[in-house]
Formats: C-alpha cells, structure tokens, sequence
C-alpha cells in the first residue's frame, strides 16, 4: 500500500523538501519542488508548480521526475482571450516561451487563442487568412522557441471568405521550423440554446469542415486535431484512434454552464474509450461582458485519469507522455479488437418476440 506523506489539508506549500513514496519498505524521490494540492471532482491532486501527480487504481505516475529515460513533455496553456489580439499575443507568447524554458516538446493553446470577439461582426472584422500577419508571429515563435506549436481555434478568413463571407474555426499544427504541417477546421459546430443559460450559434458566422485529418506525428505522439464541440462526437475520436492517433486533442472554450456538467467526464470518456492521452487547452473566465468561459485545461492518461490540470486563470499545466504506459493498456485491454464493427450501425429486426 502507497501512503504519501503530505497533508492536503495545507494550503500552498512553499519550498517543501522532498515528497516521498514509500511501498513496502522502499523508498523513493520523487519531487524536490514547492508544492500545492488541488481537489478536482472529489480527487485530490498533488501539484509541482504547474505538473500534478494522480492515482490510477493502484498506481502512482511520476511527472518527469521519476527515474528512467526522459518521457516527452508537453505543455498546455489557458488563456483568457479578448477582442485586444495584441495583448493575446503578449499572453500566449509567454506562456509558449516558459514552457520552452521549461523542455515542453509540444505546446499546446485552446480554441480563439487569436482573439474573442463582442459579437458575430467584431469577429468576422478581425479574422485574417492563414497568410496574414497573425500567424506569421506564431510561425516565428515556434522556430524561436524550437517546439511543436498547436494553435487550437484560428479563426481563418478561407479562400471562400468573399463569397460565403463566413469564417472557420482552424486547429493548426507547427512544426520547430514553423512549419504548418496540419490544418483541421472544426466539423461540428456548436448552435445550442439552453434557455436562460446559453445561447450561441457558430453556424451564423463560421463554416463546417469537411474532413477529419490524419494524426500527426511528433516528438510526443501521433496527435489527432479536433476542436471544442468535437469532443461530444465520440465516431470522430474512435476514427482518429483506428487511424493511429495516440494523443487527442481538444482545444476549447466551455461555456461555464457545460463546463461543469460535462467538461471532465467527456475528456474522461474520451480517453476510456479510445486508450489515448487526451489534451484539452482551455479558455478561462472573463473574455467581455457577454461572454465567460470555464477552464479547466488538463490532460487525462489512456486509463482516464486526470493527470495534469491548471488551476483559475491564466496559465500552464504539463504532462508526461508515457507511450510504452499506452501500449501496456491497449494489450491489456485491446479493446479495439474487440469491436465489432459488422454490427454497429444497424440494428436487427426482431419480427417475433423470443420465446422463454
């Protein structure tokens, strides 16, 4: 039996030495940083600066302390975009550039990263193409800082902006050089209306994608792109797993309302059924008047637990990504071989009741 010596109920931990990890009679380092706890959904969560430290069943998974070869690290960043797209790029930029200082291989940033609007004209008004000098800024930031970027939510005037005169929400993938090695515009688009609560329609100002992409690979793992809504569709993230995915990923910006019912369990979900890491970057709080949203940037392993989770407002989270764990839990579990995709689809007519 694990017993971790540290007290969660004390408030941030400044400059505590060690946390250990004792089982059977073996002792074992983990951490030399300060740390704070953080309870999420009735689990208890120990952070090293912005990394957190989860159980899964009976063990305990290590962030890039442990012992053994390095595992990649990525980086997942929440913002709180405005309509000001200068000071984004002041905010976005710096996190991407600590998680650099920091060895992040690939960093991560939510949906409307760029920018977020008062209302549908405000939007389409500060839209750029892929050409524009917007990007061009992340383009340089991803050779200068020498990492993979994931750029989750660019809102793109397309090649059809003139005669549509609507936009779409673009999921773009750099490259160290800056690159754009992957460009995915979000297929499912989010027209809910939750009376007295949310009310928003994508439709009236944004176009649907027309196809999934092909995960890429990168130093962390085949990433699949998706965005925000994506996330309730689970054909799509079984699709990119059947194509090789092993991390997910779902930039966003979760109105608070669908946030807290559904944010985690979703991811959660996500993970469960596909065996992938799932990385969801986030929006967080007040972007203006008319708009909030709920943050809660996190990454959850392959067996579904939380791994990684940003506190309130702006900031980073970090992962490792353990592929030899993903592999452990796809053979023991090879649940993709089990399906039966002969039968999914259509259900069988039942002409006469069975007979007991």
């Amino acid at each position: 039996m694990f017993f971790l010596l540290l007290l969660a109920h004390f408030r941030p931990f400044h400059f505590f030495p060690v946390l250990l990890l004792f089982k059977a009679q073996r002792l074992r380092v983990v951490s030399q940083k300060p740390l704070q706890t953080l309870c999420v959904a009735g689990k208890q969560f120990i952070r090293v600066k912005s990394q957190a430290l989860s159980r899964s069943h009976s063990r305990f998974k290590a962030m890039s302390t442990g012992t053994g070869p390095l595992k990649p690290l990525v980086a997942v960043c929440q913002v709180t975009s405005t309509p000001d797209k200068a000071q984004n790029w002041a905010s976005c930029s710096r996190l991407v550039q600590e998680a650099a200082r920091r060895g992040a291989c690939v960093v991560f940033l939510p949906e409307a990263f760029d920018f977020i609007g008062n209302n549908v004209e405000e939007t389409l008004h500060l839209a750029e193409p892929l050409e524009g000098d917007h990007l061009q800024r992340y383009v340089r930031l991803a050779r200068e800082c020498g990492l993979w970027l994931s750029l989750g939510g660019f809102h793109e005037r397309g090649s059809d902006w003139e005669s549509t005169g609507r936009i779409y929400n673009c999921h773009l993938l750099l490259d160290p050089k800056g690159t754009l090695v992957a460009a995915y515009r979000k297929t499912h688009l989010f027209d809910v209306e939750l009376e007295g609560r949310v009310s928003l329609k994508e439709s009236a100002f944004t176009n649907p994608g027309s196809e999934i992409v092909p995960p890429v690979e990168t130093p962390a793992g085949k990433i699949g792109l998706a965005i925000c809504y994506d996330l309730r569709f689970p054909e799509m993230s079984i699709a990119l797993a059947q194509e090789g995915a092993e991390i997910l990923t779902f930039p966003s910006a979760f109105t608070v309302t669908t946030g807290s019912a559904h944010w985690e369990v979703l991811l959660r979900a996500r993970a469960i059924e596909t065996q992938c890491y799932v990385v969801a970057a986030a929006q967080t709080g007040k972007h203006h008047e008319c708009r909030t949203s709920y943050g809660h940037a996190m990454v959850v392993d392959p067996w579904g637990s939380v791994i990684a989770q940003c506190p309130e407002g702006p900031g980073l989270c970090y992962a490792e990504i353990d592929l030899a764990y993903l592999r452990r839990v796809r053979q023991e579990m090879p649940v993709f071989r089990h399906r039966r995709a002969d039968l999914y689809g259509q259900v069988a007519t039942q002409k006469d009741p069975p007979s007991l």
